[in-house]
């Protein structure tokens, strides 16, 4: 006689789960917190709705004036009818300068000034950057100079603020020609 797998198995009855109470005491409680939750989420926009006097913003004076700064008026005109107007009628204080000149009263009368600046007409240029010819390939150039490699190809803006014109073989050896008329060749 031959045993197969199947004939050695033994039939198992499945796990019974008790049948008191199919849910407990916690996940009653949770449930009933979230209707709760929901049906207060749901009628307290109503209840705002319907009691405004409860939720409206106080009113931060009472009444058309209140007391202003005492600085000098500024020439605008107010086209708002509830614009608050000043209620006291004192005067400006005078000694207050309404002008800001950063000056400060009394001082030396002593002229302190230091030597008169030089026009820009003499005001030389800023340095060349120096940048160097690298490697020309597919219509692009490399390009170095003191603060890293660049790729640039025609109309591209360069380090010492000119444009590529052109890129040009001469004598078997590629120029770049800028829109100063500079020829920078590799080097």
């Amino acid at each position: 006689m031959t045993v197969t797998d199947f004939d050695a198995d033994e039939r198992v009855q499945p796990i019974k789960r008790p049948q008191s109470g199919r849910y407990s005491t916690s996940d009653k409680v949770l449930a009933g917190a979230g209707v709760l939750l929901a049906a207060g989420a749901a009628f307290f926009p109503w209840y705002v709705f319907l009691n405004p006097g409860k939720f409206a913003v106080p009113a931060l004076w009472e009444g058309k004036t209140r007391d202003l700064p005492e600085t000098a008026a500024k020439e605008v005109m107010s086209v708002s009818p509830a614009a608050m107007i000043d209620n006291d009628n004192t005067p400006p204080l005078e000694s207050v300068d309404p002008v800001a000149t950063a000056t400060t009263a009394g001082g030396s009368t002593e002229k302190t000034l230091g030597a008169p600046v030089d026009t820009g007409l003499d005001q030389p240029l800023p340095a060349n950057s120096g940048f160097r010819l690298m490697h020309v390939a597919n219509g692009r150039a490399l390009i170095e100079d003191a603060r890293g490699m660049y790729i640039v190809r025609v109309g591209s803006i360069l380090p010492d603020n000119s444009r590529l014109a052109t890129l040009e073989q001469r004598d078997g050896a590629w120029v770049i020609v800028t829109s100063n008329g500079d020829i920078v060749k590799r080097n």
